[in-house]
């Protein structure tokens, strides 16, 4: 009995699914997987003349909790883990009687293009754990309640309850693992860069903000106001499946070393390498709230920014591409606004550092040739490929920042930043309009490719062959590129003009 529609009803557009999905937050995931994304192995199935013990057999041997039966390729009956021990085991049923004798003939199926959220409507209905799919007339597989589970499992609603119920840290490295599985559930579900990034980082923060309050309810109240804060990929709210982290801590000015300091050290040594044991392995440049020079009082930090301002060096400059994008995660937030407001409000008159910093971004130039082409790494271990994130994404993420540092923007993510930056005049609403879809496309392969390489079982990294992509692929991959550099060319031609 293969059901089309789920009845009730509606307030959303005609489609109770969407309508209960917005009542509902929590199974909005289901609503965008698709069913056939939830199995991945062939149908189990035997022929009608199967007998009880044959399909009992049948399931031991193959792990599995139903059986169907066909004929002629067609499915007639279902017969369940339920069915033998109700039918069979609790009413001594002879285990050489027809396998039909106990099964649900006709049993209901959903087509495997079908939302996996109906599936959950319907088993939940009619109080059915199995659901065969079907590709038409066609038999493909099944979806189990417990396939269901796992699904909404890695929800970022259900991790994120799951994240503030832990009490210990392999609690919390268990949830940590279920964070590729959620990107690669969000790719199924189609979901934009730009909320995929938002989704992640906010199980980044989710991990971090615990990780504090299980080290504080050991160490006992910080004995300083403090804020935990996020730079660079977690700060923008850009975060994937394949991060590090990068972080630091703002102390108040009654900070004094000698009566605090092992605290705050001990404190931000637990929650880093709690994140690293989460999976964020600790920053490869040490920019992390456990290295001594990151945990630092306010008035410490104004010297920082002053010193990268002021005197802009190569390693101001380096410094400046990660503490320009700051976001507070836990603690006094006010101390993290006091310091951006006198930053940015200085930012927009430093004429020498913009220069500088527009200098600095644009030695990252897109993978084009004279010829306008893309231009594949040569030699090494990627020899081959397009580095999505250093090529594609981190150029992009530069204009956004100087532009946000030319306006005196509060805006950390990208997006944000060049947004905003159209309407105050730093770039044109066209060009607004190209770069924000340049990092649409180019984040949204990278997402891809990531989803791909770990379906394969592979770790997930930034390296792609063009051959993954269609020729109309490649020629938006190309064209997104072009955009980058024209606006790099734009910003150049800005800054040799002394229009600062």
């Amino acid at each position: 009995m293969s059901i089309a529609s789920t009845d009730g009803p509606a307030t959303n557009g005609g489609n109770p699914l969407q309508d209960l999905a917005q009542k509902r937050p929590e199974y909005a995931p289901l609503l965008g997987v698709p069913l056939q994304a939830l199995f991945q192995n062939e149908p189990i199935t035997l022929p009608l003349t199967a007998s009880v013990r044959d399909v009992a057999l049948t399931m031991r041997n193959r792990s599995v909790s139903s059986v169907m039966l066909v004929q002629e390729g067609q499915l007639v009956g279902l017969v369940t883990d339920r069915d033998l021990r109700n039918k069979v085991v609790a009413e001594g049923l002879d285990l050489s009687r027809p396998a039909t004798d106990i099964a649900s003939l006709n049993p209901m199926t959903l087509d495997q293009r079908s939302p996996a959220f109906e599936a959950l409507l319907l088993m939940t209905r009619h109080n059915i754990h199995h659901l065969p799919v079907m590709d038409g007339q066609q038999l493909v597989g099944m979806v189990t309640a417990s396939d269901l589970m796992r699904q909404q499992s890695t929800s970022p609603v259900y991790l994120a309850r799951d994240i503030h119920r832990q009490t210990t840290l392999e609690g919390l490295v268990c949830i940590g693992q279920q964070v590729k599985a959620l990107q690669n559930h969000l790719s199924a579900a189609n979901t934009s860069a730009y909320n995929t990034g938002h989704i992640i980082t906010a199980i980044t923060d989710a991990l971090t903000c615990r990780l504090i309050a299980m080290a504080e309810a050991e160490l006992g109240p910080p004995p300083v106001r403090y804020v935990w804060v996020a730079a660079g990929s977690q700060g923008r709210c850009e975060q994937t499946a394949k991060s590090d982290q990068d972080n630091c801590m703002i102390l108040d000015d009654a900070y004094e070393p000698k009566l605090h300091g092992d605290y705050f050290k001990t404190l931000a040594r637990r929650v880093c390498d709690g994140l690293a044991a989460c999976g964020y392995i600790h920053c490869p440049g040490e920019i992390m709230a456990m290295t001594d020079t990151w945990r630092q009082p306010l008035h410490v930090w104004r010297q920082y920014f002053q010193r990268w301002t002021e005197t802009p060096d190569p390693k101001a400059l380096l410094m400046s591409s990660v503490f320009f994008d700051l976001r507070a995660i836990h603690g006094q937030f006010e101390l993290l606004q006091v310091l951006r407001q006198e930053v940015l409000s200085r930012t927009p008159n430093q004429s020498l550092f913009l220069a500088h910093v527009v200098n600095n971004a644009l030695k990252q130039r897109p993978p084009l040739n004279l010829f306008g082409n893309i231009s594949l790494m040569r030699g090494g271990e990627h020899a081959g490929t397009v580095d999505l994130k250093h090529q594609g994404i981190a150029p992009i993420v530069d204009l956004g920042r100087i532009y946000a540092l030319a306006a005196g923007l509060h805006e950390v993510n990208t997006g944000d930043r060049i947004e905003t930056a159209s309407k105050l005049g730093e770039l044109s609403e066209q060009g607004s309009r190209d770069l924000r879809d340049a990092l649409a496309f180019v984040s949204s392969r990278r997402i891809t490719h990531q989803t791909q390489r770990m379906e394969q079982g592979l770790e997930p990294d930034n390296f792609l062959r063009l051959e993954e992509l269609s020729n109309f692929e490649r020629d938006h991959l190309r064209d997104a590129f072009s955009v980058i550099q024209s606006l790099q060319d734009v910003l150049g031609q800005r800054y040799q003009s002394g229009r600062f």
